[in-house]
Formats: structure tokens, sequence, C-alpha cells
């Protein structure tokens, strides 16, 4: 049975100003310009420029507008009469908009006009795969068909170097893009061949194969090595082609009583295996991939023992409200002065208005964001002044969101916010702001000390252990409580797969 009700219920809704603030915040530094940019195309009443009192003014004009429109609604009631819902006042004026188009600051403030422009010529490299499609037009293939089957197994493989689709995809992605009806023994035929082009080891399916060809194309070259040589590569390739996964988790003690062979002979073959390329194509420009520049958004220098911090503005154009707007609002008050406005009038000029203000917000909103990101660095700069003067990570102290939101009085949203994919530059390189927080560990005299500095100490005791005897997790825990670091063996495990640290087996070398 379906029936009505009313409720009243209290909630917490951000105002559209506040929404757009917290977006600002999370951007970095190296989108908020194109961020400024959009806002810009999008908002005519917004321009480049230094922001001056006349805001102000800007302000007190808009206000005395709106009061002149307020008298004249209830003068006139059918002048007034609201547009039908359809009526879309910005396809209004999108004519309009589109006439008064923004301009961008492309130049730094220190940029000389006078100086000589210069162009930096750009080196021009095949891709990886042109590299392969080179290599296919210097053999010979049957016809057409035979040729646009070997380039539909060349566009399979990834920029690793790497044939990652199977057999039968290949067949399907040829059927349904070719229109070619192809067999997988034909795929599997050029497959072979395409492995025989450089680099060696391209086109193979797994790791395993990859350097199972390496190996093939060393002793294809015989002659070149000497006789000890030799047997090492020929070892190695026994290795790899029947014992990879032995070999793969370090079981050296049982690869030697299934080959029969000294420590020393394994050793040589598994030198020779890691000078192989695990990736073949790494040596070649893929026009897939980018190359991603960090933008610093904090810049902490160290003057002569003291710390000073800036943001990085640079790129952020200056802006303010359009003189334009402003004098089209003027004029609006004189010729109104005295007299009722009709209704385009009216709309034409809360338009405007709200183009104005939309303005105000988006630079008070970017001001805020400066003020916030400035007052959240700060606090993090004197929370941990004595790491950003040194550089030494044994010298961060723990830190969660909680304690600078309590420092600066934001809320741990906002400063979550702040350190979200942001970096501080130092004079010890650019670090991720986020790297700054860590939980507290507590010290067998009670002390508390920052998961950062166990970790640091932990990587510091695994570079120097004996690689022929790895420390096990265990032991590790015993050096640590050695001194003094009350640690748990699963919490070790737990900071050792964070940092990326295998377990002691897969450290193992002879």
């Amino acid at each position: 049975m379906l029936k009505q009700t009313q409720t009243q219920k209290m909630i917490q809704k951000l105002s559209p100003q506040q929404i757009q603030l917290m977006k600002l915040l999370q951007i970095p530094t190296a989108v908020l310009e194109q961020r400024i940019k959009e806002e810009l195309e999008a908002n005519p009443a917004l321009e480049e420029g230094d922001v001056s009192m006349e805001e102000e003014e800007t302000l007190e004009l808009g206000r005395a507008v709106e009061e002149d429109v307020s008298k004249g609604e209830g003068e006139d009631e059918e002048e007034i009469e609201p547009a039908p819902e359809e009526f879309d006042i910005e396809e209004y004026y999108e004519e309009y908009l589109e006439d008064d188009e923004p301009g961008y600051k492309y130049k730094a403030d220190n940029y000389n006009p006078d100086e000589e422009e210069k162009n930096m010529p750009l080196a021009v490299e095949n891709t990886f795969h042109e590299y392969l499609i080179q290599q296919l037009g210097m053999i010979e293939t049957k016809d057409e068909r035979d040729e646009l089957i070997a380039q539909q197994v060349i566009g399979s493989i990834d920029d690793d170097g790497y044939l990652r689709s199977t057999v039968a995809s290949i067949v399907d992605d040829l059927l349904f893009s070719q229109n070619i009806q192809a067999t997988e023994e034909e795929i599997e035929a050029w497959i072979k061949r395409i492995q025989q082009f450089d680099p060696p080891g391209v086109g193979a399916r797994n790791l395993q194969e990859c350097l199972k060809i390496q190996l093939e194309r060393k002793l294809e070259q015989a002659d070149q090595y000497d006789s000890d040589e030799l047997a090492s590569l020929q070892l190695a390739l026994r290795i790899i082609t029947g014992y990879f996964e032995e070999f793969s988790k370090k079981h050296y003690q049982k690869l030697q009583r299934q080959l029969g062979i000294s420590e020393s002979q394994l050793k040589d073959a598994i030198e020779q295996i890691l000078k192989l390329n695990p990736k073949p194509a790494s040596g070649y420009t893929s026009g897939t991939r980018n190359t991603h520049y960090v933008v610093p958004d904090f810049i902490i220098a160290n003057r002569d023992g003291e710390l000073e911090l800036q943001l990085n503005t640079r790129n952020a154009p200056d802006l303010r409200i359009s003189d334009h707007y402003k004098e089209m609002l003027r004029a609006y008050k004189e010729r109104t002065k005295g007299k009722r406005p009709n209704k385009k009038e009216k709309e034409a000029v809360m338009f405007i208005k709200q183009k104005i203000d939309s303005a105000k917000w988006f630079i008070d909103a970017i001001r805020q964001r400066q003020e916030t990101m400035y007052k959240t660095m700060y606090a993090i700069m004197q929370y941990q002044y004595d790491y950003f003067l040194t550089g030494d990570p044994k010298k961060l102290r723990p830190m969660i969101l909680k304690d600078i939101a309590d420092i600066t009085g934001l809320d741990i949203s906002t400063v979550s916010r702040v350190a979200n994919s942001k970096f501080v530059q130092t004079e010890f390189g650019t670090k991720r702001l986020k790297d700054f927080f860590s939980e507290s560990l507590q010290t067998q005299d009670g002390e508390e000390v920052s998961t950062l500095e166990v970790k640091k100490i932990l990587t510091e005791i695994i570079e120097h252990e004996d690689k022929r005897k790895p420390y096990s997790d265990e032991k590790l825990k015993n050096m640590l409580q050695a001194r003094g670091y009350n640690i748990a063996r699963r919490t070790v495990a737990k900071y050792r797969e964070q940092l990326g640290i295998p377990v002691a087996r897969l450290r193992k070398e002879l």
C-alpha cells in the first residue's frame, strides 16, 4: 500500500562556492593553469590582470543595480513575468559571448620580448613498431594477404616487446578488421619469423620464452665465445628451458642437485641470464608513452639556517573582473537613472551581474586556495623543521592529518585535499607531500618515532646484509628490537612489502 508522508530533517549542504574551492584545493599546480584558462574561456567577465580596489567598487555598483531591478519588479507585474521554462538565457546570449573571447597569458613575468626566439630542434625517431615494420619490408612475403597477417601480429606486440594476445584472438582480429580468414598455423609461423627480428626476444609470449630466444640467438654465434663462456650459455639455456620455476624462485641448491653442477658453474650461468634484457623494446621510443614532469606546488629554501616557504605561482596569471563588463554596468545605471527598466534590460543586466559574481567567486576561490595551501604547508614545515634543515629521514616526526588540522584550525578533509597530489621542492629533492605523514611507533624507552624512520633503518639493514645469507623477517625483527624499536615480525613483513623488498629467499645471491 502506497502512502505519502511529510518529514523534516536537517542536513549540511555545501554551497557552489565551497564546492568550487574544494575542487581547486585538490588539483596540483601543474593543472591549475589549465583550470584558470578554462574559466577565462567560459566567463568573459573574468580577465588577466592585477586585482585592485576596483573590485569593491564593482560590487557596490552591482548591489545598486540589483536594488534598481528589485524596485522595478513591484511596479509592472506583466513586464517582469518570468520567461517560459524552455527559455535558456545562456542560449539567448550565446552569440554575444562568442564574440568576446578572453586572452591567455603565455609568457612568464620575466619574459623579455627583445630576446631572440630560438626553436629547439626535435629529434625524429622511429617508434618500436615502425622499426619492426621496416624489418618486415626486408623479408619476402607471398602476397598482400600474407603481409597483412604479419602486420597484425606486429601490431599485437606491446611496448615491452611481448606478444600478449593469444593466437585465437589474432585470428579473430584479422577476420573482423581485415576480413581475412587466417589459420592458427599461419599465425604461429609468422610469430616464429618475427621472433627472429631485432631486438632479440621480441614477440615472446612470456619472460621464459623471451630469455630462451635471446640465449638461442647468442648460441647461434658460438664462434664468438671461448669454451668456458659457451658452456655457461648452454647451461643457462638448459636452466631457462627446463628449470625456470626453480630459477625464478632462487632454489639454487635444488638446481645444483638436479643438474649435477657446482656452485661456480651455476653462478656463471646465472650471470649470463642476468645479462639478458627482460624487456626487449626498452631501448626504443614508443609513441604511446608520455613523459610526465613533476611541478612542485611549494618551494622550501634554507637561508642560513632559516627555512623560507613560498608557493609556486609562476604559471598562474593574475585575475580581475573585466573593465568592459564594469562599463556595461555603469552604462546601464546611467541609462536607467530615474526610469523604469524594461524586461530585456533587466534580463541583460542580471546576466552581466551573474557573470561578474561568478568571476568574483572564482577569484576569491583562487585566493582562498593559495592561503589554505600556504597555511597547511607552513604548519608541515614547522612540524618537520629538523628534516627540512638536514634532509635526514630519521628526523621525520610522526605526523597524521589531525596534527596539522589542529595546528591550522582547518578540517581534516581540507588538509587531506591539500596533501593529495602535491609536491614540495627542497634542497634534498622534490618530495611528495603525503610522504611526510606517517603513524608512530613506540620505542622500548617509551619514545614515539615515525614509521618512516623505522623503514629507513630497515632498508639500510637489508642493503648491507650478506646476500648469500639474507636476513629473515624474524632476524630483522630481532635486529630492530636490539636498536630499541618495539616491533613485531608481522609489522616488519608489512613494512618490507611496502618498501617493495622481496622475502629473504628471493634476495639470495650466489
